[in-house]
């Protein structure tokens, strides 16, 4: 097939107009038959306000090698299209069905793997289904009553389920674990944008009803699900694993297995301690802490597209921003959320997180990213493995302290002169759960302080208005990646033989594509050992 990339279209265009531009790059009449399929399109804003729709595209007609030889353009190749393969079956016997620990995008991808050829993975998860799970938040948000099990951190679908959705991903890709996973989500009913938006997303409210989907197709393939449902100890035997101990309604009890995926999610921490308890080989891992920053979407759709868009048919403006000061922390943005929320992600009693959500539509007022300075081991008590999550405790501890477990909030521009605010500026905060004014540059060091408040000048150069005074802040963001990292060997094995770390919670993943294409990984690791 043919690959036509810089395929330029005005703002308002159809079908039609598509056709019509591949003729003239392809130099062939209006008429000729053809099929194509779109593989990339974003907004090419370099020359606001002039904006334009860019598409990459795959063509497929008769004479393509003749064609493509005689036009000798390099936006224009011939391409060979390939498609992920899981791999061949190993030799070895399953005593038990696998078990997969966390029904995250890594557990549930590894599982609707296994699942699909064959091997019948059990899946743990501590939480509820999606749609308990929803409801549960909804009542923590409303009325502040937390389920530790059952939350914006816990439960099906891992915490990506309340965040933006966001499918995109920095992680090198040669055998296309990416783009399956893209597929599998729209065979769950993901919108097919996802397939070719520059930066796909799905949103929070449609990313339930995937997820739901996704685990309808494992039951169908024959896994099984046992959710409310703990693991607390593991059982080895002469370094191998033979089952685990898990805790549900009933009490505790044991399941036999010599397969394990290990794949808790990033806030696991009880699941932490308990792995160092085992002597599991586990390290400290850098990561980075800040705060949430809203601004109006509108000042960042005009940042981004220039004076008075056409939002009609542009999408809301993302961003992604980073700065480095020779000597210091570096300071970047995290999760952005275009057209979205502040949320309460907290997980633990008397601890409070902050993460950001959009909907599908992204149509709140505000735009908010997580502003965060990155910490490495030597910024935490401790040299042990779990040196990070204490760090991250500590935080957490200080910002539910600061309102009494609402969340804290500050203005820019008190942040920086170090005083508590009495209210918003130009605009309002949009939130998911109780807030209040609080003294936030109190949680992080000062030299964490410096460091945010260079990047935000760095950034208002970049962004105009994004160090306005009335910016507001909300803390803390702690959980932009686990705090540690549980070690795995070539065969992605960790030092217990038979359980396999996995996603982000491992320290292996950061997103929910990176977590699913890990989770995918690991079970080719195990099918290339085991077979059904």
């Amino acid at each position: 097939m043919i690959r036509i990339q810089q395929l330029k279209l005005p703002l308002t265009h159809n079908e039609q107009m598509i056709e019509e531009k591949i003729c003239t790059a392809l130099g062939i009449p209006m008429g000729t038959d053809f099929q194509y399929e779109i593989i990339r399109r974003s907004v090419d804003a370099r020359k606001k306000p002039q904006l334009f729709y860019v598409y990459t595209v795959d063509v497929t007609m008769s004479g393509e090698a003749k064609l493509v030889k005689k036009l000798h353009k390099p936006n224009i190749q011939l391409v060979q299209k390939s498609r992920y393969h899981f791999p061949k079956p190993g030799e070895l016997a399953m005593k038990h069905r696998p078990v997969v620990v966390g029904a995250g995008p890594a557990g549930l991808f590894c599982a609707y793997e296994l699942a699909l050829h064959g091997y019948r993975p059990v899946i743990l998860e501590r939480g509820r289904r999606v749609e308990q799970r929803t409801a549960d938040v909804v009542r923590f948000w409303a009325e502040g009553i937390l389920d530790p099990s059952s939350n914006v951190q816990f439960g099906e679908g891992g915490a990506g389920t309340f965040s933006d959705g966001k499918l995109n991903t920095l992680v090198k890709d040669p055998i296309g674990r990416g783009r399956h996973v893209l597929e599998v989500f729209c065979k769950c009913e993901a919108p097919s944008e996802i397939l070719y938006d520059h930066k796909p997303h799905i949103g929070t409210d449609i990313l339930t009803a995937v997820i739901r989907n996704l685990r309808e197709e494992i039951l169908r393939l024959g896994g099984k699900f046992m959710f409310e449902t703990c693991m607390t100890e593991l059982v080895s035997e002469n370094g191998a694993l033979t089952g685990l101990i898990v805790r549900d309604s009933h009490g505790e009890r044991q399941i036999d297995t010599d397969i394990a995926i290990l794949a808790p999610g990033h806030s696991a921490r009880d699941t932490f301690e308990m792995l160092a308890q085992h002597a599991l080989l586990m390290e400290p891992k850098p990561f980075a802490v800040g705060f949430r920053v809203e601004h109006p979407q509108r000042m960042i759709n005009e940042s981004q597209y220039g004076a008075e868009p056409d939002m009609e048919h542009l999408p809301v403006a993302p961003y992604k921003i980073t700065a480095n000061f020779p000597g210091q922390r570096g300071v970047y943005s995290f999760c952005m959320c275009p057209g979205g929320y502040v949320v309460n992600a907290s997980s633990e009693e008397k601890h409070l997180a902050v993460n950001g959500m959009s909907y599908y539509r992204r149509d709140s007022e505000n735009a908010n990213s997580a502003i965060i300075v990155a910490v490495t081991p030597a910024d935490f008590p401790g040299t042990d493995a779990l040196s990070g999550v204490r760090f991250q405790r500590a935080l957490e501890r200080h910002a539910y302290e600061l309102c009494d477990g609402r969340i804290p909030q500050q203005l820019y521009g008190d942040f920086k002169e170090r005083r508590v605010s009495d209210g918003y500026g130009d605009f309002t905060s949009c939130v998911k759960g109780a807030a209040d004014f609080g003294a936030l540059h109190e949680l992080l060091t000062d030299d964490m302080n410096r460091c945010f408040v260079a990047g935000m000048e760095q950034f208002g150069k970049k962004l105009r208005g994004f160090d306005r005074a009335d910016a507001i802040l909300s803390g803390v963001e702690s959980r932009t990646s686990s705090p540690l990292r549980i070690l795995r060997n070539e065969q992605l094995e960790s030092s217990i033989r038979g359980l396999y770390p996995c996603g982000e919670g491992a320290g292996y993943a950061g997103g929910i594509t990176s977590a699913a294409m890990d989770g995918i990984k690991v079970a080719e690791a195990v099918a290339k050992q085991y077979h059904p």
